[in-house]
């Protein structure tokens, strides 16, 4: 893992600055070699199932882009309770058939058409602290329904790098291997979801690939995106958590479509983020630069920090396409030029585990 600020510069090809949310979806959604070569293997329509987050939408375009760039005879399906119409309507024109199901209820889960190809993205993280049930509902018990329904499936279950305890940033981040000590319930939940696909696969041989991830950005949400708009705002930046990891989200999409490929069971398990040990520090100091103010830091870099090691998804994929150095360009000039965000801060900065 690197432990510098920008190791890579930008490609020659990208452009100076994104212009527009479809400009931005459009770069999100483009498939990577690696993904194109999973959904070669595909036997059925690919199934994702909750679509609605922040990275569902693309990953499904991503997805319906490749089946047609390879002449695949075969449809991206995506699900979720789309309680925002025009997201469905986005689907359909990016050509991804849509259904409306909340996967909590069997009758309903039943009688979505049958696939062996899995995507799983559901899950609840903001709101943990306030409604606790409903977490391990939605990240435990809905995988052990979607485990049965779909147990001849390659299933890919989208989960977190917090499984992971806080490690001294000197090391480099955790590891596949390391043990799972998971801080606070929404974590913990999240430990439940990969232990229920867990059960299923060492039992009734569930072929699945885990994907712990952190932190998936693109310009409207993200950690890069929290600091820039705290210096921007004059906000003080707090350092407890002094480091991050951060991946380009139509990177990580490629990436969960790449682990089609590496469906297994036991479940073959892989740490998905960027290779840099971001320094929230550097960052802070370039938006600064970039803007022109002063970065207001608050507090001391602790020692340790939630931190992934994906060399493995690095050797397996390569490097991320698009780099930090490339992020941190873009994500100012889509501040400075007022463009669309989600306003959801990650949070990245809690160390308690309490969202």
């Amino acid at each position: 893992m690197h432990n510098s600020l920008l190791p890579h510069t930008s490609p020659q090809e990208a452009p100076a600055a994104i212009a527009s949310e479809s400009e931005l979806e459009a770069l999100l959604a483009e498939p990577s070699p690696h993904a194109l070569a999973a959904l070669q293997t595909l036997e059925s329509d690919l199934l994702i199932l909750g679509v609605g987050g922040k990275m569902g939408p693309t990953l499904a375009r991503m997805a319906a882009q490749a089946l047609s760039a390879i002449q695949s005879p075969f449809r991206v399906i995506a699900v979720a309770r789309f309680s925002q119409p025009a997201l469905r309507a986005k689907l359909e024109a990016w050509g991804v058939k849509t259904i409306a199901c909340d996967l909590l209820d069997r009758t309903a889960l039943a009688a979505l058409p049958d696939s062996r190809n899995v995507i799983f993205m559901a899950g609840q993280k903001f709101g943990t602290t306030g409604a606790p049930s409903q977490t391990w509902a939605m990240n435990t018990y809905m995988p052990a329904l979607v485990a049965e329904r779909f147990i001849a499936a390659r299933i890919v279950v989208f989960s977190t790098g917090n499984v992971y305890p806080l490690t001294p940033v000197v090391q480099g981040g955790s590891v596949e291997r390391d043990a799972p000590e998971p801080v606070g319930e929404y974590a913990n939940s999240c430990l439940g979801r990969e232990r229920i696909f867990e059960h299923f696969s060492l039992t009734q041989g569930l072929r699945c690939a885990i994907m712990r991830l952190n932190y998936a950005i693109d310009l409207r949400y993200g950690v890069i995106l929290d600091i820039a708009l705290k210096v921007k705002n004059n906000q003080p930046v707090d350092l407890s958590m002094g480091a991050a990891n951060v991946i380009w989200q139509g990177d990580a999409n490629a990436q969960a479509l790449a682990l089609l490929n590496h469906c297994s069971s036991p479940p073959f398990v892989l740490n998905v983020t960027g290779p840099e040990t971001v320094s929230v520090r550097r960052v802070a100091e370039r938006f600064g630069d970039i803007f022109g103010v002063p970065a207001r830091l608050t507090g001391s870099e602790a020692p340790t920090a939630l931190l992934n090691n994906a060399a493995q998804a690095q050797r397996r994929f390569g490097y991320p396409r698009v780099s930090l150095h490339q992020i941190i360009e873009w994500t100012a000039a889509w501040v400075n030029a007022g463009g669309t965000m989600l306003n959801k801060p990650t949070h990245f900065e809690a160390r308690d585990g309490r969202f």
